[in-house]
């Protein structure tokens, strides 16, 4: 898996809250008073891509990604 850009995004209406995420990658992933996730808008580290990829596998509702620009510009815009 390449992740040259890649940032780690939720879908909030698809995630009910479980927090596995936040199990498996806490040095992304914090918790609100709910227990939803909260992803910073920074770039995932080449070292936390595997825990990334394993976060996004585990996730029972899809609610996780990577989005990779397809040009490092757009994350300017």
């Amino acid at each position: 898996m390449t992740s040259a850009g890649a940032r780690l995004r939720v879908d909030p209406i698809a995630c009910d809250g479980r927090g596995l995420c936040a199990e498996v990658l806490p040095e992304l992933i914090t918790l609100d008073d709910w227990g939803f996730p909260i992803v910073g808008d920074g770039e995932v580290p080449p070292g936390l891509v595997a825990a990334a990829g394993e976060a996004i596998r585990l996730c029972p509702l899809l609610a996780l990604r990577l989005d990779r620009p397809r040009d490092r510009r757009a994350w300017t815009r």
